[in-house]
């Protein structure tokens, strides 16, 4: 089906290229997602990845930021960043997830790839287009989509290149990004998310319900509940999950010591920073690294 005379879309429709973790691959994943299925938490993962909502509305939260998108809304998510999408009550919400990785080998086009790539570390790599500049830029994903239906000898060489040319449009009219995020019609909600937001750029520091209170001028009482309302999670649970999940990407992605790692992300002591991390993990910090293991 063609969504908005727009975007090819069938449901639980998969194009694969490789594996995760290979060098290049690719998966294209078309299905819905619904309320009842909202992640708890922020995940993040080794991989680049694209969010494209074939639906009315939508939130995706960016390192406990909240950013509300609309249909062919075009979210980019760079590797180890913590991102959740929470979909509304109703009809389940059509969309395109893109999981990629494309080798960087200077290969004579290096600078021109990190300059296209430059794209997901925009202040908000969220990209939102007019109807005209929409259909040229989805153009190569629909090429995509009919590859993957009559799969050829080159096919996986054809949906690189058509990626490529995804990825080039987008720059080429980064200038042209329409996106603005509308402002929380609850003024309380837009507190709670500027303290997500801080949370999670401030985790390695001594944060606490009396620090957090004080720094946004709000009751204890008061920010406990709302802050529980809003995200579905109490402060200090949101603290740990966000140290913990930042834990995680170091573990996999550095020889950092695990010590001065649970330093770095804020655990006052490591018996604590043990405890914590089994508790949300399931297994230790050590066995986790030596697994590699993504929760």
């Amino acid at each position: 089906m063609l969504v908005g005379n727009t975007v090819l879309y069938e449901d639980q429709y998969p194009i694969t290229i490789n594996r995760e973790g290979d060098r290049l691959f690719y998966g294209f994943d078309y299905d819905v997602r619904s309320y009842a299925i909202n992640m708890d938490f922020q995940h993040f993962h080794p991989f680049y990845e694209f969010c494209i909502l074939l639906a009315p509305k939508a939130v995706h939260l960016i390192e406990g930021t909240k950013y509300n998108i609309e249909c062919f809304d075009i979210v980019g998510i760079k590797p180890n960043v913590l991102h959740r999408t929470y979909y509304p009550q109703g009809e389940p919400c059509k969309r395109i997830i893109i999981r990629f990785n494309i080798p960087t080998h200077d290969n004579g086009v290096l600078p021109d790839l990190k300059r296209i790539f430059s794209i997901f570390d925009t202040p908000v790599p969220i990209f939102r287009f007019s109807p005209e500049i929409n259909k040229e830029i989805f153009k190569p994903i629909n090429d995509i989509y009919m590859l993957g239906k009559a799969p050829s000898d080159i096919s996986n060489f054809q949906i690189h290149l058509n990626f490529m040319e995804f990825l080039s449009l987008i720059y080429k009219h980064r200038n042209d990004n329409i996106y603005t995020n509308a402002s929380p019609e609850n003024s309380i909600e837009g507190k709670i998310y500027s303290i997500t937001s801080y949370i999670h750029t401030h985790y390695g520091e001594n944060l606490s319900l009396d620090f957090i209170s004080s720094h946004f001028y709000i009751n204890n009482y008061y920010l406990s509940h709302q802050f529980k309302e809003i995200t579905g999670f109490t402060l200090t649970d949101y603290i740990q999950m966000t140290r913990v999940r930042n834990v995680q990407a170091m573990l996999l992605n550095t020889d950092t010591p695990i010590t001065d790692i649970s330093i770095q992300c804020g655990f006052s002591s490591f018996s604590q920073f043990n405890r914590v991390f089994r508790k949300h993990v399931g297994i230790s910090p050590s066995s986790y690294r030596k697994n590699g293991k993504y929760k």
